[in-house]
């Protein structure tokens, strides 16, 4: 089980209304049913991740997200989740304000393009950095924004949402106990954020 799921999962209420964004093959809905009963709902656009889906038994639809959510009324779901998709739609900004829209509370969680190690590697290699947040080529990655942990922060500030909580994803135990929030961006591979209007 993934520390991010884990995270994801402790920040969701119990019975909730859930909405995950790019919920890929359903692994975290199906978690958040079954571990916090959750009335789930999902949305990806391949279609093979959708089959996957359905071979659980969860409701989900194909969409893009890219077109936002106008079939979803205001406030219609508790907590809106965005897991490791931010960095691949074409008007993040916009997708944002979509999901605050739908949802009192959104979970944001992206690859933290800021971490050392990803510094690093294009300080000695000068070639496009992988990790095991990053595995893909430069020339097949669908990742099609390169953010860090504050990148975020700023374009919240601009655009007047309210972090509620930013979560750090350390690697190590200690990091988590002796570096301060605002080091995350440095030490931290993945960006983990709650987010309010």
């Amino acid at each position: 089980m993934s520390i991010t799921q884990n995270i994801i999962i402790d920040c969701v209420p119990e019975g909730s209304r859930v909405l995950d964004l790019g919920c890929g093959d359903g692994s975290l809905l199906q978690r958040l049913i079954e571990e916090k009963r959750v009335t789930g709902y999902g949305v990806d656009n391949q279609f093979s991740n959708i089959q996957h889906c359905v071979a659980r038994g969860l409701s989900v639809y194909q969409g893009n997200l890219n077109e936002g959510l106008q079939e979803f009324r205001p406030h219609s779901f508790d907590i809106v989740i965005l897991s490791f998709t931010l960095q691949e739609v074409m008007d993040p900004v916009y997708l944002l304000k979509e999901m605050l829209r739908v949802g009192k509370q959104v979970i944001v969680t992206f690859p933290n393009f800021g971490f050392w190690q990803i510094r690093l590697q294009y300080l000695l290699s000068g070639n496009t950095p992988k990790s095991n947040s990053l595995p893909y080529e430069w020339y097949n990655t669908p990742n099609i924004r390169v953010l860090t942990i504050q990148d975020f922060k700023d374009l919240c500030k601009e655009e007047s949402i309210q972090i509620q909580k930013e979560l750090p994803l350390f690697n190590a135990p200690f990091l988590r106990k002796f570096f301060p929030k605002r080091l995350t961006n440095l030490f931290s591979q993945k960006g983990v954020f709650l987010l309010t209007k």
